[in-house]
C-alpha cells in the first residue's frame, strides 16, 4: 500500500472513532414516566425531560427551594412535564441567573431515590431583544 492509502485510512478510523464515542453520549428525550421506569430496570444513563416550572397566577415559582446562606450548591424545584406529570429535581449546584424568568425548562440527569437529579439544566426564557422570541441559556453543575 501506497503511504497516502495508509494515511487515508487512518483518517477514516478516527473519524469512525469520533462518531462512535459521540454517538454513546448522546442522550433521549423522555418524560418522567418513562425516567422513572428507566431507573427501575436499572438504567443509569442520562436523559433529557423536557417541562415547565409550576407558577401562581402572580407567575412566582411554586415549590422552589433555595438557601445559598445554608448550602449554595443545593436547588430544589419542581418540573410538570409534557404528559403533566409533577417531579422534584433535585440540582446540586447554584441556581442558575434568570431561572425565574424560565418559560420552560430542560432537565439534563437520572431518577435517583424518586427524585430527578439533574446535572445540566436548559432554560427558555423570553428573549428581551425581540419580541415573541425565546432565548435559550444552559447551567452546567460542577463536579465535585
Amino acid at each position: 500500500m501506497k503511504k497516502i492509502q495508509i494515511f487515508g485510512l487512518v483518517i477514516i478510523a478516527i473519524a469512525i472513532g469520533i462518531i462512535v464515542s459521540t454517538a454513546g453520549d448522546a442522550s433521549t428525550y423522555v418524560d418522567f414516566g418513562k425516567a422513572k421506569e428507566m431507573a427501575d430496570n436499572g438504567d443509569n444513563e442520562s436523559i433529557h425531560v423536557v417541562g415547565k416550572l409550576q407558577k401562581n397566577a402572580a407567575g412566582q415559582i411554586l415549590d422552589m427551594q433555595y438557601h445559598p446562606e445554608i448550602d449554595p450548591n443545593y436547588f430544589e424545584f419542581t418540573l410538570v412535564d409534557n404528559k403533566n406529570v409533577v417531579q422534584k429535581v433535585v440540582y446540586r449546584s447554584t441556581k442558575p441567573q434568570d431561572f425565574d424568568k424560565s418559560e420552560q425548562v430542560v432537565v439534563v440527569g437520572k431518577m435517583e431515590n424518586g427524585t430527578f437529579a439533574a446535572e445540566k439544566i436548559l432554560m427558555k426564557c423570553p428573549s428581551k431583544y425581540e419580541n415573541g422570541k425565546m432565548e435559550t441559556t444552559e447551567a452546567t453543575a460542577s463536579k465535585s
